[in-house]
């Protein structure tokens, strides 16, 4: 088991596989699904191994831990070329990472939790990873999701058109992005 992050309270290590139950209470509940994946795209034991452990891709996928629970799902990533295109960096030679995350035991909401996440986990991708710029794509109505990423010192810099099936229809995202500040500060 590897740990990727230990502050305070907050833990985050590397998904193992009995962390597929987890992910599958979370991913089939409607309060959670409402704002990652949508729901009308609930899953299973088995949808959870196919699109988190067998998906055969770049992203290290992690379990987030606050207090010894297990509380919610993080995923980081070096975007690809296809992503580079979309979010206008096709040009740049930065190394850029992207991360998706949810707080999926929604008593952990509002409580500044996902903030301690998302800025040890820019931390983490800018301090271990190299990152130069760490992105995200929320679609635009998920206000409490985008004013954490902006607490966390992300600024919007784009707006993705119809970026996202989400509950039978395309929608629109920002691209929001962290660079680091004059003197280094995540």
């Amino acid at each position: 088991m590897t740990t990727i992050i230990k502050v305070e309270k907050l833990y985050v290590r590397i998904l193992k596989e009995d962390d597929k139950y987890l992910l599958a209470k979370w991913l089939s509940d409607p309060e959670i699904l409402q704002y990652y994946e949508g729901r009308d795209n609930s899953f299973d034991v088995r949808k959870v191994e196919e699109k988190f452990f067998e998906e055969e891709d770049d992203a290290t996928r992690c379990l987030v831990e606050f207090d010894g629970e297990p509380i919610g799902y993080i995923q980081f990533y070096e975007v690809d070329e296809g992503e580079r295109i979309t979010y206008g960096f096709a040009d740049v030679m930065e190394s850029i990472y992207g991360m998706d995350q949810f707080i999926g035991e929604s008593a952990y909401w509002d409580k500044g939790v996902g903030t301690q996440l998302v800025r040890s986990m820019v931390a983490y991708l800018m301090d271990e990873k190299g990152a130069d710029c760490v992105v995200m794509d929320p679609q635009t109505w998920n206000e409490r999701a985008i004013r954490c990423y902006e607490k966390c010192g992300f600024e919007k810099v784009k707006l993705l058109p119809a970026n996202e099936w989400h509950e039978g229809e395309y929608r629109d995202c920002w691209l929001m992005e962290y660079r680091k500040r004059v003197g280094g500060e995540v």
